[in-house]
């Protein structure tokens, strides 16, 4: 499928809803696969060419390697619409999207050998003590990373490592800290460890990888936001990849819950309650917690629709992003979340009995949503940083 779309300048919702309709339109397969996804810890091999086919792990990527250069409200409403179907697929192809940034900060040549194949998807995690030792040319890295999503279905990982001198003591930057870049490298280069059992979003196989003295050429190492680094001047590229990942992980969210909503409602309209003479649509309680679990999807991606725009303004602009914007955002992603989760809370208990069978369509989504509300992007201590920054003090931690 031809992945290049045009559309009139400043029309972000048409091209949003235009990607969002492409990966729509894959729901029913996707859906379809959810219990190979499940069962073989992996995203469906057909799944992943249908992807590919579609240009989906391509919207991020540089117009200049044959990406789509889409914006972060495309990002989001791609992978809600994914998410509506299987909650793992999304959570792998928003991984992969988020490293597929990576493209415009390397030179070209090693951006076109990771990502200009037919298969080509990079997956990467955080480190636990990995270093990058200065050599000739590059570095000698050795380490292990962990929640590496999708590493089944990657061609290349990306490794966070400590640069350090030969013997072994870390460099440091300007600002006292320790220097880090990403080293990039064939996945055939490195061992994967599976310690991927776990509760939820099981299909997405975020598995550890280990390197031991690989040489990495320098051309193949960059580093999130480096400017020193940064080769496409696109306004894309000025979003900070956290921010992104959140802008993500929170459609991801909406799209899981929205599905297992609609479930419980088409449920109601066929299932009695216990010792209740009436359908569960018949319900007062039932009516009146329905509504609000609406409200709390609804009103929770209007916030995050409406922060994802003004924050994109902003970045037109040249990315000089306000404490006050930053905290705004960062509050609607975490919201987002937190309510999609209360919604499907909602839908799973009241769908009683009927919702612990692996058969219908409320055990696996109450799974991967209390998974994916695990990660730091839907962690509460978020509106505490956002509150202080509102009142005009330092947050604690980086919005």
């Amino acid at each position: 499928m031809d992945q290049k779309l045009t559309f009139p300048d400043g029309d972000l919702q048409a091209q949003a809803d235009e990607w969002a309709s492409r990966a729509k339109a894959l729901a029913p397969m996707i859906r379809d696969a959810g219990d190979r996804t499940e069962q073989e810890g992996r995203v469906a091999p057909d799944v992943i060419k249908a992807l590919h086919d579609a240009g989906l792990f391509r919207i991020l990527m540089p117009r200049s390697l044959g990406g789509a250069e889409a914006t972060p409200l495309a990002y989001m409403q791609v992978l809600e619409e994914i998410a509506a179907a299987d909650g793992s697929t999304a959570w792998c192809l928003g991984q992969g999207l988020g490293c597929s940034l990576a493209s415009a900060f390397l030179h070209h040549d090693a951006a076109a050998e990771i990502f200009d194949t037919p298969d080509g998807v990079l997956a990467w995690g955080p480190p636990s003590g990995a270093k990058a030792i200065v050599t000739d040319g590059g570095y000698q890295v050795t380490g292990r990373w962990r929640f590496a999503s999708g590493a089944p279905n990657c061609t290349w990982f990306g490794g966070h490592s400590v640069i350090c001198d030969a013997d072994g003591t870390p460099r440091k930057g300007a600002d006292g800290k320790p220097m880090v870049r990403t080293m990039l490298f064939p996945k055939s280069s490195a061992e994967v460890i599976d310690v991927w059992d776990v509760l939820g979003l099981r299909g997405t196989g975020s598995n550890d990888y280990t390197v031991n003295d690989l040489f990495v050429p320098q051309s193949h190492t960059t580093w999130r936001n480096s400017e020193p680094d940064r080769r496409e001047m696109g306004a894309l590229y000025n979003v900070p990849l956290l921010t992104m990942y959140g802008m993500g992980f929170a459609g991801v969210a909406l799209g899981i819950a929205r599905t297992a909503l609609e479930e419980f409602m088409k449920l109601a309209q066929e299932k009695s309650g216990s010792g209740m003479s009436v359908k569960l649509c018949e319900n007062a309680v039932i009516q009146s917690e329905t509504a609000q679990a609406v409200g709390k999807i609804q009103s929770g991606r209007a916030f995050l629709v409406n922060m994802i725009k003004e924050h994109w303004e902003a970045t037109l602009a040249g990315g000089d992003y306000s404490l006050d914007l930053r905290a705004r955002l960062r509050i609607s992603i975490t919201w987002s979340m937190q309510q999609a989760k209360e919604a499907l809370d909602f839908a799973y208990q009241a769908a009683g009995t009927n919702a612990i069978f692996e058969k219908n369509p409320f055990e696996r989504r109450f799974r991967d949503i209390h998974t994916l509300t695990q990660q730091g992007q839907a962690h509460r201590a978020n509106f505490q940083f956002s509150g202080q920054a509102l009142y005009g003090m330092t947050p604690d931690h980086r919005l």
